[in-house]
Parts: C-alpha cells; structure tokens; sequence
C-alpha cells in the first residue's frame, strides 16, 4: 500500500483550473499596474490573414478592454492592397520599404483600407466580446500630413495628430479601430505607413505602451542566430546599434518609429511575433514577455 488513493477523473481538470489560476495570479500586478492606461497596437502580418490568429488577437483584445486597459488598433494592409491592385492591372512598385502611390493606386488603397479590412476588424472584434468601431484618418482631421518624398506620389509623413475623436471613443467605451490613410494639407487624401501612423498616435496620446505585431521573434542582433533575439533593450543601445549598422534593412524603419515614439514620451515599445496565438497577453501580462521591448530608461 502506498497509501495513495486512486486517482480520480477530475483530477487532471482540477490542476488544469489551478494552472490557469496561478497565470492569472501572475498577471495581477500588470493589470494593476497598467490599468487604465492606452496600449496602441499595430496590427499587421500573419496575424490578420491566419484564421486562428486572428481569433487569437480578438481574444487578447477583449482581454485588455474587460481588466480596464485601453487598447487602440492601427491596421496595415499591404499584402490585399497589393491584390486589389493586381485586379485592375496594377502593377506594386516599392522605394526604400515604401509603396509608390499615383492617384489610382491611392483610390485602391483608401477602398481596401477603409471599406474592407477595417469594417472586417471591427466585425472580428466585437464578435470576440469588445465594443469596436472603425474610424480613418480622415475623421474629425485625426491625421495631417504632408508628402514624404515626390518620388513616392501620395505617401504622407504625419505633422499633426487630434486626438478629439478618439478621447471621446475611448470615454465611451470603445476601442478605436484605425485605418492609416491622412488628409494633406493640400486638401489630398495620403496613404501613410502604418507603423508611422502608430507611432504618431501613441505619442500624440501618451501611451503607455505601443506594441508592433510582426513575423518576426523579435529584434536579433544577429538575424542568422536565433539566440542572438534581443530581449529588452533602452533607446541609447538602440541608437547605437542603428548607428553600427547591425540591424536587418526590413527592421529600420519600425525601429525608427519607436525611437520617435519613446522620444516623444511613450514608456515602452514592444515588437512582438505575431504568429505566436494571445503574442499581446504574454508580452503584457508576464515577467518574462516574449519578444523585445524598447524603454527609455537604464536597466534596473
């Protein structure tokens, strides 16, 4: 006899409950401590196209809006505008990570942009249990900006952001859904990055936290090194390690929206994998997070 009984057949459903409670225990201090704070979050990659991680992204959503976190969606959308291009003949032409944009290609990008992926985002979210509601640059002057460069038409860099619309969607409830289009000061319709454009509307609301949902793991010092992924690191490194060159051509230019973001106040921007399923909840809601977080701030 060793003096154990049987086991019973709730008890691997019981220990399953308390791994699940214990992960909430663990979460606790980090919903306290960014509760009713904004999280921006860019939302692009395999994250938007992947049935399960889409579901898995609503979920994580929902999660931040029932502890008392306020999240904001910036939504890209180059790989359907590439195909909405394609149907009418349209042939992609990029510069230096940019799309080239004529009057026609900025036509199809407003339509797919605003009439298709973003109404699909707000529909995915509510179906998971938040308020969404979609907005574009465009409303109430929400972004203004001016050409980034004549060699790439209708591409904008953001100069001003009101946050009017936005302070009074959050107040009620609702997540803000945004799509990265801006009206010129040309009185013109501009199509902006999308991380730019979230980087813009973290600083301009001093967020908390911005966070980047790309294909990749992380920042690596080394792309060919999977143990060289950068866990956490402060502005000054990261400057430095652009000034260096270590850092893949692809990387620069959300690299150089985070900088503008924590120089302009935000706390801390993270690049997360957005294949990883709940990316959002593990980055936030654990110690050790899972991809590599941006700060101002020396180590403690």
């Amino acid at each position: 006899m060793t003096g154990h009984t049987s086991p019973h057949p709730a008890k691997p459903r019981i220990a399953s409950t308390m791994g699940k409670a214990g992960i909430f225990s663990e979460a606790l201090p980090f919903i306290s401590r960014f509760r009713g704070t904004t999280v921006v979050i860019k939302y692009g990659g395999s994250a938007m196209v992947d049935d399960l991680l889409r579901g898995s992204f609503a979920d994580d959503v929902a999660m931040l809006h029932y502890v008392g976190i306020k999240p904001i969606i910036v939504h890209g959308g180059g790989p359907q505008i590439s195909r909405a291009m394609g149907q009418q003949g349209i042939e992609p032409q990029w510069l230096e990570g940019l799309r080239v944009t004529d009057e026609h290609t900025m036509r199809v990008v407003q339509a797919t942009l605003v009439g298709e992926i973003n109404p699909d985002i707000v529909r995915l979210v509510n179906n998971h249990g938040s308020v969404a509601t979609g907005v574009s640059g465009l409303d109430a002057n929400l972004f203004v900006a001016e050409p980034e460069d004549d060699r790439l038409g209708f591409v904008g860099r953001v100069t001003e952001v009101d946050t009017g619309l936005i302070d009074g969607l959050q107040a009620q409830g609702y997540v803000p859904v945004v799509a990265p289009i801006a009206r010129g000061k040309d009185g013109k319709t501009y199509n902006v990055n999308a991380d730019v454009a979230a980087s813009a509307l973290a600083s301009a609301l001093g967020a908390q936290k911005l966070v980047y949902l790309t294909d990749v793991e992380g920042l690596y010092l080394d792309l060919g090194d999977h143990d060289s992924l950068v866990s956490r690191i402060t502005l000054s490194e990261l400057e430095e390690l652009i000034h260096g060159g270590s850092v893949s051509a692809g990387m620069l230019p959300k690299l150089r929206s985070a900088i503008d973001a924590i120089r302009s106040g935000v706390d801390q921007v993270h690049i997360l994998d957005g294949r990883m399923q709940h990316a959002v909840l593990l980055e936030i809601f654990t110690p050790e997070g899972i991809g590599t977080m941006i700060t101002k701030e020396t180590r403690s």
